[in-house]
């Protein structure tokens, strides 16, 4: 057994000799050991470099390709699709003001002008944030103009976070079914409206209209809780006059 030992002790007997020649031998055996290690690992890197170039340009060429596309191609294309929207959402803003609705929303939709409509930009420029802006309004218009089906089909393609167009789509979705006589649908989108965001201005009008969806289903329990939310949380919002004439009619229907 080999014993701890100072710095520059010499050993005096012969079974001392021995063990220091041991422990000599071991670590030269150590650092043989590592020395073959890393010949062999350099043998294997000269060996197979080739391959390692290989493999190590094509991250480079993905990181640069991903980025270069970006810079070069995603950006500009986003760009260009927001220009090109310009005219189509003019014409959407005047048929939310103006009195010819459902000609300017044919025109937003459709383009005029010799300008894209909505519709062309969803499918010119898929993939980008003025085609999934663009099939917000598209739901929309279609929704003004009495197309119940595109517009569930196109507001169901919008995805947003935004704290008023999020929820607002979704109950764009549920104004479409309950003008399709789908009332379960039409709760269902409410409800998400709801889940979505919560704000002075479309938190009472979805609940509102949920809990009127609700009390038509025969669910009075749901339509109370949402009438009394408007009367306890929203008490200076529109949906909550006469608020406690909605509330009776839902303990009414319990």
């Amino acid at each position: 057994m080999a014993t701890y030992k100072k710095r520059g002790y010499k050993p005096k007997t012969k079974a001392e000799k021995v063990e220091a020649i041991e422990d000599n031998s071991t670590t030269a055996e150590v650092f043989n050991t590592l020395d073959e290690s890393a010949s062999k690992t350099e043998e294997w890197a000269v060996k197979n470099q080739k391959y390692i170039f290989v493999i190590v340009g094509l991250a480079a060429a993905i990181v640069l390709g991903y980025l270069g596309y970006n810079k070069f191609i995603a950006e500009p294309k986003a760009d260009e699709a927001m220009n090109e929207m310009f005219t189509a959402q003019k014409y959407f803003d005047e048929a939310v003001t103006g009195t010819a609705k459902d000609s300017l929303y044919t025109l937003a939709l459709n383009g005029g002008e010799g300008k894209f409509g909505m519709l062309d930009i969803i499918e010119e420029y898929s993939g980008t944030p003025a085609a999934n802006l663009a099939s917000y309004y598209a739901g929309m218009a279609y929704l003004n103009t009495k197309d119940y089906t595109n517009a569930v089909k196109h507001l169901g393609n919008f995805s947003s976070n935004d704290e008023m167009l999020a929820p607002i789509a979704k109950g764009g979705i549920g104004d479409a079914f309950v003008q399709l006589n789908q009332p379960e649908d039409a709760l269902e989108y409410y409800e998400k409206a709801l889940a979505v965001s919560k704000n002075e201005f479309t938190t009472p009008m979805y609940l509102f209209k949920a809990a009127n969806i609700a009390l038509k289903l025969g669910d009075g329990a749901k339509a109370l809780n949402y009438f009394k939310r408007i009367k306890n949380e929203f008490s200076s919002s529109s949906e909550a006059n006469n608020i406690d004439v909605f509330i009776g009619k839902a303990e009414a229907g319990m």
